[in-house]
């Protein structure tokens, strides 16, 4: 029909004449009430925003004269965070002349990520920061 015709009928019905596809040929138009679908519409996007879960920021702190085995413990515990979607800031803290090891400090780094490796990727590599290293893990997308 055309479109007086369509506003007509509209404005029969009270209601608004609402253009669906502009891009069809001819466009496709609804008689249907605007205000009603906008409050649909937000209610729809709320819902969306909800349901999303928001990354948190987990921590974990290692000392510099961590033992294999706690560096795995804590690494489990990493795994779990990752797993359930957050992200993970690993810190190592130095402790008066241990801040001279930062080269032993970086190995521990590099070995606490190499048990983590299949799940999560180093965002930001081991990086000095005064008397600590920090590295930040993220998940791998599924």
């Amino acid at each position: 029909m055309s479109k007086d015709q369509a506003l007509l009928e509209a404005q029969k019905a009270n209601l608004d004449l609402v253009e669906v596809a502009p891009e069809a040929r001819p466009p496709v138009c609804k008689i249907m009430d605007y205000g009603k679908h906008q409050y649909y519409q937000k209610k729809v996007d709320t819902k969306h925003r909800k349901s999303q879960k928001k990354a948190d920021i987990k921590g974990i702190r290692l000392g510099f004269k961590i033992g294999d085995h706690d560096i795995e413990v804590k690494a489990n515990q990493a795994r779990k965070f990752l797993e359930n979607g957050n992200v993970v800031k690993v810190s190592l803290i130095f402790r008066g002349r241990e801040v001279v090891y930062k080269n032993l400090g970086l190995e521990k780094m590099d070995k606490f990520f190499e048990g983590l490796k299949d799940v999560c990727t180093a965002e930001r590599p081991p990086s000095p920061q005064g008397n600590m290293q920090i590295m930040i893990l993220t998940p791998i997308k599924k």
